[in-house]
């Protein structure tokens, strides 16, 4: 790729973009690019194709696979070796501790963040609540099957794995599950919004962290790729993911443990709903706090800052790029998050996650095969990876 001395790219650039080869994951990767392209018409764009470990197993529950970044590890890879430019992540695939030398250079408008549900042609007129007692209910998802379980306890739920073609063929041509809980947001990039039964909302079951935002990632000294992101960035949606990401990263939550969020971003205001569960959806703790997002005050108080000061001049929030003409705003959600994930800590929470990573824990194998090789001295410092 040809760049000049300051970073910028020059017109003969080819930007590489990595992406997963699911029909999703390029159909999210092709709005990027569309995107990057109206933006920057003299640049041309490539697209390159990788399997994830995540990918490879669909056999075991996400939860059970015992690994971290199963769905973005091989892809910074390919980032660490300057094999792509950029990578396009679905955010909530994205641990909130970047590898060394990683950052988000942008985060995408959010797409509808809610969980919805998919019934079997059978069950078309029903709801969650309608469902006969004992149907199945398909799920890859800890975080989505302890709310669940603890709003409908006649239902049953069980792991689904695959991409999105392959769990709605194991739906609508199977006998085994009665309804799937899938991410809105993938229905409708894929298409297929005519098939949604039913949207839950927050009192039902709180969507992830990141869930329904695009993320592009980057090298973290890459300054002109940095700059050459930015007008994808958008701003309410950065705002709120990096308050869901604080908040995920002080609990230290991840796939083997209940943990969700609710946001609601005004132009003065942000309200973020934070809660966690026990894996049987026995135990909850949930609280909401919000933040005003005010313009910067000299006598208001100092906002806590992340630790991690990138090499392009700039402070991510749990990896995300801070831009300058967003950057208090930033600071402001990452501090909320921060402040919400101590005070569910202080009412027990702690205990939940622990008691939620020990029972998974358990239920792996003591040689797990699933675990992926190490090739490369990419991502020693994972923390969690969130469901799909």
């Amino acid at each position: 790729m040809a760049a000049t001395n300051n970073g910028t790219h020059t017109d003969a650039a080819t930007i590489r973009i990595g992406s997963r080869e699911s029909e999703l994951a390029l159909k999210q990767t092709h709005m990027v690019r569309d995107a990057l392209q109206k933006a920057h018409p003299h640049l041309k764009f490539d697209i390159i194709t990788m399997k994830t470990h995540g990918d490879k197993i669909l056999n075991v529950a996400l939860s059970k696979i015992g690994s971290k970044s199963l769905f973005t590890k091989e892809l910074e890879i390919a980032l660490e070796e300057k094999r792509v430019d950029i990578v396009v992540h679905s955010l909530k695939d994205l641990p909130t501790t970047l590898p060394e030398g990683m950052v988000i250079g942008a985060v995408c408008e959010r797409e509808d963040p809610r969980d919805a549900v998919i019934m079997h042609p059978k069950h078309l007129e029903a709801s969650l609540a309608t469902l006969p007692k004992g149907s199945v209910i398909g799920t890859s998802s800890v975080r989505r099957a302890a709310q669940l379980k603890r709003k409908f306890p006649d239902l049953v739920f069980e792991s689904v794995r695959g991409n999105l073609n392959t769990r709605l063929r194991k739906l609508e041509e199977g006998n085994t599950y009665d309804a799937l809980i899938l991410a809105a947001a993938g229905i409708m990039r894929m298409g297929w919004q005519h098939k949604i039964s039913q949207y839950l909302e927050e009192e039902t079951c709180m969507h992830a962290v990141g869930q329904g935002a695009l993320a592009v990632e980057c090298r973290e000294d890459d300054s002109g790729t940095v700059a050459l992101l930015s007008p994808l960035v958008h701003r309410d949606t950065t705002v709120a993911v990096i308050a869901e990401r604080a908040l995920m990263c002080t609990l230290e939550g991840g796939c083997s443990a209940p943990v969700a969020v609710h946001t609601k971003i005004t132009e003065d205001q942000l309200d973020l709903q934070g809660g966690v569960w026990s894996l049987d959806g026995s135990e909850e703790r949930r609280h909401t706090m919000s933040t005003p997002l005010a313009e910067p005050d000299s006598s208001s108080d100092p906002v806590e800052q992340p630790a991690k000061v990138a090499k392009v001049s700039t402070t991510p929030y749990t990896g995300v790029v801070s831009h300058q003409d967003l950057d208090h705003f930033m600071s402001q959600a990452y501090t909320l998050g921060v402040k919400l994930a101590k005070h569910l800590l202080s009412r027990g929470a702690d205990e939940i996650l622990k008691a939620a990573k020990e029972e998974n824990k358990a239920n792996l194998p003591s040689n797990n095969p699933n675990l992926p090789p190490s090739s490369s001295n990419l991502q020693k410092k994972e923390v969690e990876n969130n469901d799909s």
